[in-house]
């Protein structure tokens, strides 16, 4: 339902297994109301006409989980995990920060809310008070210090075994309980420890215990690698893009909320687009997925702004085939301060920015809308485009001396007239500059002014020897690239 909001004011159930013998694992209060149950095959589940079905997903409730543990981390660092579904956290000492323990409450619901969950909070002293309140009672729940056996009475007892690995010791357990007439947790509170011991031994004293709310376990803090990542299978391939930016669309959403709980931005966006099998395409390669990564030149935190990138790199690069299952992930990091100064010039905005270039990389094509830089090399003019960074100065704004803003040519050469005779200058002059005029006492370097000479192939033997006999200095450069880098070994001894 996190995936697909549509699904909350229906009746669905998730199946789990393979075809034909999957079986009902949840259901929501709708289905339940409509007579279904857990445990049902798919074919008894489809009787009802009103039921929607979904398969399960493990990608899904990861990323789920995912986003309440971030949930849980931008209010406390100390989580623990206790379940897929149930996180704890020490949230003492935020009262100086947030405010009383139901502001505190409301302000956890209410962030949760903005990431697609729907979750039941509850405060206590104790952590088996405020785990039996979570799952007993829906929304906001406040137990008062001393009072968690009066509050926590009127629930059933099938909530102490709301975290039992075996269901085998549970069954049993409750059906004694019914047996004995005992269906709320007050009820078990009120038998004597020691007959309760007697039948039951120290389990019995364990859940009685857990009934009352008294406290016997601490909390053990979880640290899971940090993982910003949303994964959605979808029921039916998609063709076009429009719906697939629908989905990219929510699931931004879900992505930027949880970097806002943890104060980060996203430096680059990584998508990939599992697509459907045995497809085939005239123009496009057969392949099983597609990705696409789009790197920021600051930190942002912007969700239409993300999309709008995705959307213009998935035209101009589309997958060439019907999408059954979209991974989005980012790459966190800390968002960028910026302060203006008061008599600098105002610089257009990083998202602004971003989307002007991605427009125009559209229409002049991939690589032709960038910053130039210049490279070491002897080529006159040599140049390539690197994605647009903006500087940042020492103050944290973006107007930094040292941006780059036109290409510069530094040290031009000159045109001018050589003479030779034997493969060797002797004399020099120009047209244009009189000054430069004279015989050549002395020259060393390379001659060919096409550049980057050291990244051509290896010499052979023969040309070595060549080279060799002429005597010229390039040999020297290219003898020391080729044997550093492994290209060419050579063989035998020269003067």
């Amino acid at each position: 339902m996190r995936a697909e909001p549509d699904l909350r004011s229906q009746a669905v159930a998730v199946l789990e297994g393979k075809p034909p013998l999957q079986k009902i694992c949840a259901l929501n209060e709708g289905a339940r109301q409509a007579g279904i149950s857990a445990g049902m095959s798919k074919l008894q589940a489809e009787v009802c006409d009103a039921i929607i079905l979904r398969e399960r997903s493990e990608l899904q409730e990861a990323s789920a989980h995912q986003a309440l543990f971030d949930c849980a981390q931008s209010f406390s660092p100390r989580v623990q995990e206790c379940a897929p579904e149930t996180l704890l956290l020490d949230v003492s000492g935020l009262e100086k920060l947030i405010g009383p323990p139901t502001k505190i409450v409301r302000e956890i619901f209410r962030r949760a809310c903005a990431m697609g969950l729907e979750v039941n909070v509850a405060v206590a002293s104790t952590i088996e008070a405020a785990q039996i309140a979570a799952h007993g009672f829906s929304g906001v729940t406040i137990v008062p210090e001393g009072k968690e056996a009066e509050l926590l009475g009127s629930l059933p007892v099938e909530v102490l075994f709301y975290d039992e690995v075996g269901p085998d010791d549970a069954e049993e357990l409750l059906e004694t309980f019914h047996r004995w007439g005992i269906r709320k947790l007050c009820e078990l509170t009120a038998l004597p420890e020691v007959a309760l011991s007697e039948r039951l031994g120290q389990r019995g004293l364990e859940l009685q215990r857990k009934a009352r709310g008294v406290s016997f376990s601490t909390l053990v803090p979880s640290d899971p690698p940090l993982v910003f990542e949303e994964a959605q299978e979808l029921e039916f391939p998609l063709v076009l893009l429009e719906p697939l930016a629908f989905i990219l669309n929510r699931m931004l959403d879900h992505l930027c909320a949880r970097l806002e709980g943890r104060a980060l931005g996203a430096q680059e966006l990584c998508l990939e687009l599992q697509l459907e099998a045995g497809y085939r395409a005239a123009a496009i390669p057969s392949q099983s997925s597609f990705q696409r990564v789009i790197k920021l030149p600051v930190p942002l935190l912007d969700p239409k702004t993300f999309l709008k990138l995705l959307q213009l790199d998935l035209k101009a690069h589309p997958p060439g085939a019907p999408v059954k299952k979209v991974v989005l992930r980012i790459e966190p990091a800390k968002p960028r301060p910026a302060q203006d100064g008061l008599f600098m010039p105002a610089s257009p905005q990083p998202e602004k920015l971003e989307l002007t270039l991605a427009r125009l990389s559209g229409i002049v094509g991939e690589g032709r809308a960038a910053s130039p830089a210049l490279l070491d090399t002897h080529r006159p003019e040599a140049f390539e485009m690197r994605h647009f960074t903006p500087s940042i100065s020492k103050n944290g704004n973006g107007h930094g001396k040292d941006l780059v803003t036109a290409l510069r040519i530094f040290r031009p050469p000159v045109w001018v007239h050589v003479q030779q005779a034997d493969g060797r200058l002797l004399h020099i002059s120009s047209k244009k500059n009189s000054q430069i005029s004279g015989p050549v006492l002395w020259a060393a370097g390379p001659w060919r002014s096409s550049g980057d000479w050291w990244d051509q192939d290896p010499w052979t033997r023969d040309e070595w020897d060549i080279a060799l006999k002429e005597k010229n200095s390039i040999v020297l450069y290219r003898l020391i690239h080729d044997l550093l880098s492994g290209k060419w070994m050579v063989e035998g001894t020269y003067d």
